[in-house]
């Protein structure tokens, strides 16, 4: 059964005195749209998961960086040796197939890191500092905060004798001078062979702020060590797994219905070709036995953050989980394939081994789903702490590819061979890049959706601010096709205050047609400081904070007023000779009343994105207003912006006199909401 709240568990919540409110009966005039359009998509893209919403600190904890992923990278990237005291050694990167036969690894690891130690002692008197070892700065610096807790971990194969190694918190104070130390504790690690791996853990607790801390991890005896899998993970995470909490808060201020994971081009090895697919399976269990691999978009994914999580942060937020699979097709983009439009390329899976992409979507709802009595996929699940199923509802089939014929066959096929095996699960589709009319692949992905009775189809597009001030393109679709609109990805193509608008305006004309489209979702979603890969994304962010934008405080405010059914007809602007109630288009001002009959709430929402002030008369008397309301707005100049140096569009909020008739003047380039009790 779905997560979402039934009608019959409202009831019964309100009969047991929890204050659940009782929900009413919609008035007439409205019509039934749905209460999911508003969700989130997260695609590792710009950081966005390691170096940003996955809270781990360290960067190449398990020495998995290659050159194959960036020029110049290795093993030792991110990392640095240190030496105080002069002591002398040298780190070695070791991968598994060099080592002798006896030597074996626990871990899905191609490289581990060998210290080998010739003199840890003083050299001379250097302040008390000394051992062999290495130095992690994190991603751009560690950020810590005094008295927080941060929990270090590692394996380690130790060879010969006994040793103790130093972990330190330090804040670096540059060439020559010793480092401050904010947190350190000695670890002792007994005498071992090769092949004794074990992993050892600690709490360090820094004295002080610091936004450019460095972890250094000291050798203090002679002799060779191996280390791997190397961590240090703030306590306080979002509900305490393992999520960086400001950036999870951010997200859960959205009242995102959904979340599509984990792409995007992700999905499908964007340019990088059909081996670097995503795999959900390589992405669950012990952290240590997932495998990693490289980011489609220029970087690496540790995979701490993988399918498990995923599908625990929706539930934390109380979200539908999307996840979106492979179907046997690579990214139209490889191999340069951008560049040959119309004529892309595309790696293609032999039809004979497509057997094995439909079991990869069995194994997956069966892993969400399944009971663990008899499921050896549910019993990973519950293993790994989630005895209970996830409620997995929506699957996702691929990722905008190319409508080719090589992709309807294989298309057609995993979708009949999952339908058949879970009828229950709803199947979303895609039209290809580029989700328009005149699109050949719209129209052929459009084609297939109707010939297969497929439930929801996945449309993309990113334009210009005038595309989405004028354009209102849902207003033509027919309504009698079985098939939905799930709007993807889409945003205009930049982030001042006049595309927030544009993009407030067209989601008015989405939610007047709530019956047409059921979702949608701003793309991307996250975009790390000094590595951003795509421009505009909806959250900005470093070490320390998020940096929200004007289209972030709009997708908030249509999170906030979802509702079961939407009313066209309260709401007239004055002085328009054809009386527009509705954001048509080319007028660039329009509204909508959404009521939600289960939390008892009516949202009023108007948008003027013209530089004249309009005035709106507002007749709610169908409605059975409580004494109060809320008004948020959201305005200033239109090509105003928030950045890393300033925020100056955020939304005002304050508590008026409820009215059911009234006139209410709009700025120029604002966005209002009413928020009124029931």
């Amino acid at each position: 059964m779905s997560k979402r709240t039934t009608l019959a568990a409202l009831l019964a919540a309100a009969t047991l005195g929890l204050n659940a409110q009782k929900p009413m009966s919609a008035p007439k005039g409205g019509k039934a749209i749905s209460d999911e359009l508003i969700g989130i998509f997260f695609e590792d893209i710009s950081s966005s998961a390691d170096g940003g919403l996955y809270a781990e600190l360290l960067q190449n904890g398990s020495f998995e960086f290659s050159p194959a992923e960036k020029d110049g990278w290795g093993p030792g990237t991110a990392w640095k040796q240190v030496r105080p005291g002069h002591s002398l050694g040298y780190i070695q990167p070791v991968s598994i197939s060099t080592v002798d036969k006896s030597f074996t690894s626990p871990y899905n690891s191609n490289t581990m890191m060998r210290l080998h130690v010739e003199r840890a002692r003083e050299f001379y008197d250097y302040k008390g500092w000394r051992g062999f070892g290495l130095q992690n700065d994190g991603f751009d610096g560690i950020s810590v905060k005094n008295g927080a807790k941060y929990d270090f971990s590692m394996r380690v194969a130790n060879v010969g004798t006994a040793k103790q190694v130093r972990i330190a918190l330090v804040e670096p104070q540059g060439w020559g001078k010793d480092p401050k130390l904010l947190s350190d504790i000695i670890i002792d690690i007994p005498a071992g062979g090769a092949n004794d791996w074990k992993e050892y853990t600690t709490t360090l607790t820094p004295n002080a702020d610091c936004q450019k801390a460095a972890l250094q991890l000291l050798v203090l005896n002679e002799g060779d060590l191996y280390l791997d899998d190397v961590s240090l993970m703030p306590q306080d995470t979002y509900k305490g797994h393992g999520l960086r909490k400001d950036l999870a808060q951010a997200l859960a201020d959205l009242h995102p219905r959904f979340m599509r994971f984990p792409g995007g081009c992700v999905v499908h090895g964007g340019g990088d070709g059909f081996w670097n697919t995503y795999r959900w399976k390589n992405t669950i269990g012990p952290r240590h036995k997932r495998v990693q691999q490289k980011n489609t978009w220029g970087y690496h994914q540790s995979m701490g953050l993988g399918y498990y999580e995923y599908f625990q942060f929706c539930e934390d937020l109380n979200m539908e989980p999307v996840p979106i699979l492979p179907c046997g097709v690579s990214c139209q983009g490889t191999n340069g394939g951008w560049n040959m439009w119309p004529k892309q390329a595309q790696d293609v899976a032999p039809m004979s081994e497509m057997d094995e992409w439909v079991q990869d979507a069995l194994d997956l709802i069966e892993w969400a789903n399944g009971d663990p009595a008899k499921s050896k996929w549910a019993k990973m699940r519950a293993d790994q702490g989630h005895p209970k199923p996830f409620n997995l509802k929506y699957l996702g089939l691929g990722n905008e590819e190319k409508i080719s014929p090589e992709f309807i066959e294989r298309f057609k096929y995993l979708y009949e061979k999952v339908t058949k095996a879970h009828p229950e699960i709803v199947i979303v589709g895609t039209a290809g890049p580029g989700s328009h009319p005149e699109n050949p692949d719209y129209e052929a992905g459009w084609k297939l959706a109707d010939e297969l009775g497929m439930p929801i189809i996945d449309e993309h597009y990113y334009e210009p601010n005038k595309y989405f001030l004028s354009s209102r393109q849902y207003d033509k679709y027919p309504r009698d096709r079985k098939t939905k609109v799930y709007l993807g990805e889409y945003a205009a193509k930049d982030k001042k205050l006049i595309d927030a608008l544009a993009e407030g305006l067209y989601l008015l004309h989405v939610e007047r047609n709530g019956d047409v489209v059921c979702m949608t979702s701003y793309a991307p979603l996250f975009a790390r400081k000094n590595a951003t890969n795509w421009n505009p994304d909806l959250i900005y962010f470093d070490n320390e904070r998020p940096f929200l934008t004007c289209s972030y405080y709009v997708q908030q405010m249509f999170g906030k007023s979802a509702g079961q059914y939407y009313y066209g007809d309260c709401v007239k602007f004055d002085g328009d000779a054809n009386g527009v109630q509705q954001p048509q288009q080319d007028v660039h001002y329009g509204q909508s009343v959404v009521l939600n009959v289960k939390t008892r709430k009516l949202y009023v929402k108007l948008v003027n994105a013209t530089d004249d002030e309009k005035e709106a008369d507002i007749n709610l008397s169908r409605f059975p207003l409580k004494k109060q309301a809320v008004k948020t707005i959201l305005t200033g100049a239109p090509d105003a912006e928030n950045n890393f140096d300033q925020q100056p569009i955020a939304p005002k909020t304050e508590t008026i006199k409820a009215q059911k008739k009234f006139d209410i003047d709009l700025p120029p380039y604002s966005m209002v909401m009413l928020e009124y009790s029931l």
